[in-house]
Order: C-alpha cells, then structure tokens, then sequence
C-alpha cells in the first residue's frame, strides 16, 4: 500500500467515524477488495479493527474503525495541554479540587441531558437520545439492542481520553451520571472499558423490572 493511501483510509476513518469497506471504497475512490486489503495491513498493525454488525436482514456489516493507536498517529495538544492542567491542578490544590471540578462538570451535563431526554417516552428510547447527544460530543455512540431483551450503549472514542487517563473520576462520574438520566427503570454496568485495554466502553442497559 503506498503511503497516501495509508494515510488516506487512516484519515476517512478519524474524520467520519467507523465505516465499511465499501463506504471507505467510495469515498476514496479505491474497489473495495482493494480496501479490504488495506485494512488488514493496518490491522496487522492494530491501528483499525473492525465489528460486525448485524442487520435486520443478510450478513452482518463489517464495519472498520481506528483503534487507541490509530488515533494515537494524529497529534493531539490539546490533550497533552488538558492533561497538564489537570496534573497542575491537582499538585496545587489536591485531590479534592479536582473531584469538585468533576461533580461540576457532572452537574452540567445532566441538566443537559435531562432537558433532551425529558420528552423521551421509553427507555429504548432515552437510549437512543442520549448515543446522538454522546456522538455530538464526540464519541461515536450506537445503541445495539440484545437478544434477551437489555441494550449495550457503545462509545467507540473517548473525546476526555486524556483528562480520563489523568483521573479516572471522570469515568465513575459518567457511569453515574449515565445510570441518572436514564431512569429508575434501568440497570446500568460497564463490561468494556477503553482505558482498562478495551478498544472502546460499552455499558450493558437492563430494563430493572428483568
């Protein structure tokens, strides 16, 4: 694969978000079997890995996306600036400032969130609301529903990587709050988790009545 090319998928893919090949291929202006060569050499090198993902109907889509190191290959100051500020803030005035500066943002993004979800009639439905408030921010959140009747809300990116990897508060702060807007009538757990080594975080959403 040439260089440009390399370059070309790496950056469809930070640019729009996971793709098939056959999107990737149109967009590009490649055939995909060319493409899905491609992307098994970036595979090798765990810069994409893919899903697949059913359909109401025929085979499953098998969708690419950037892996951490993928996006790893895109410079990225702001993070490095976040991070440092947060490590400043936290020699300066402790722990406890930084919890406080977490349970604001907390607080802010559930009066957000609230007010988008209040009209929402159900909780497949809040679920649904809350993945396109999610991907907004940057996360590239999907709703996949399972077989015995629970739901897993997927983020394939991290937009708070750094500041999360700073301090995981932030993640506790969102599992919190994610159990909060949707609902009494929802049980919410995390079963992947980026910083742990995942490739992205997934919650597991069960009806509380289940």
């Amino acid at each position: 694969m040439s260089d440009r090319t390399r370059t070309r998928l790496l950056n469809a893919l930070k640019g729009s978000g996971p793709q098939t090949a056959a999107e990737l291929a149109t967009a590009l202006a490649v055939t995909p079997v060319a493409v899905r060569q491609h992307l098994d050499g970036l595979a090798s090198e765990q810069l994409v890995d893919f899903e697949d993902q059913k359909g109401s109907v025929g085979r499953p889509r098998r969708v690419w996306a950037l892996t951490a190191a993928g996006h790893a290959r895109f410079p990225d100051n702001h993070s490095t600036l976040v991070a440092g500020l947060l490590g400043g803030l936290r020699q300066l005035y402790g722990e406890e400032a930084l919890d406080r500066l977490i349970g604001l943002r907390e607080q802010e993004s559930e009066a957000q969130y609230r007010a988008a979800l209040n009209d929402a009639p159900d909780l497949p439905s809040r679920l649904q609301r809350l993945a396109e408030l999610r991907s907004r921010e940057g996360y590239m959140a999907e709703v996949e529903a399972e077989s015995e009747g629970s739901w897993l809300f997927i983020e394939n990116h991290c937009s708070i990587c750094a500041a999360a990897t700073t301090c995981q508060g932030f993640c506790r702060s969102e599992l919190a709050l994610f159990g909060r807007v949707l609902g009494t009538d929802a049980r919410i757990e995390r079963t992947e988790h980026l910083l742990s080594g995942g490739r992205r975080c997934v919650y597991r959403v069960t009806p509380a009545a289940a």
